[in-house]
């Protein structure tokens, strides 16, 4: 009888293979430490096989990013119900978001730590992912006003820092909560929720806190 013959891995299995083997590598080592060759051990393939498919070092690690920006979005986006009231859909917006990033820490560690520490590219490819989110943001804290039939709205310009102020504490709050084991992702989005909606229903409501005079 001949010798039986295997499958041959269809290349999108493969490269993702690669690519959950580099962020493994990258978000625990750095991007400077990690090595192609750990990352092709890990992998089971050979290291001219990771380069054939992603072609150096950088562009693996962009490649990276990109994957994991795009899933983290997509996870924010689909955790949002646009039915539910506007406290509702920031709530579950949260909620998706931390429960993303403590289901993913060496995504998260690409993303929030490395990326933005080496320059660019690689900053910019997180720019772009970050600068997707506060927009969604931006868009929820709107319809909020909206919902609330605040007279006059907030600004353009308040409602864009509100959403800037939001992601980068959830950001914060992410890379907090992964250090600490027993801060689960609802726990982590109930803290970041009490602590900013308050806030934001008494703006909404047309109760804006000022200083004193």
């Amino acid at each position: 009888m001949g010798a039986v013959k295997t499958k041959r891995m269809p290349r999108a299995v493969r490269e993702r293979q690669m690519l959950d083997a580099a962020v493994r590598i990258f978000g625990r080592r750095g991007y400077r430490a990690a090595s192609m060759d750990e990352i092709a051990e890990l992998a089971g393939v050979s290291k001219p096989l990771v380069y054939l498919y992603l072609n150096s070092k950088e562009d693996l690690f962009t490649a990276c990013i990109r994957r994991e920006a795009a899933a983290l979005t997509e996870a924010v986006r689909t955790g949002v119900r646009p039915d539910l009231p506007a406290d509702r859909q920031l709530w579950e917006g949260l909620r998706a978001f931390f429960a993303h990033t403590a289901a993913h820490p060496d995504g998260w560690s690409v993303l929030h730590l490395q990326a933005r520490t080496h320059g660019e590219p690689f900053a910019s490819e997180v720019a772009a992912m970050r600068a997707e989110i506060v927009a969604f943001v931006t868009r929820l804290i709107a319809d909020a006003a909206r919902e609330a039939h605040r007279v006059p709205d907030p600004s353009e310009r308040e409602v864009a820092g509100l959403a800037e102020a939001l992601v980068g504490a959830a950001e914060s709050l992410a890379a907090w909560a992964n250090t600490n084991p027993r801060v689960t992702a609802r726990q982590a989005a109930s803290t970041l929720m009490n602590f900013a909606w308050s806030g934001l229903s008494n703006l909404l409501q047309g109760h804006p806190w000022t200083p004193a005079s």
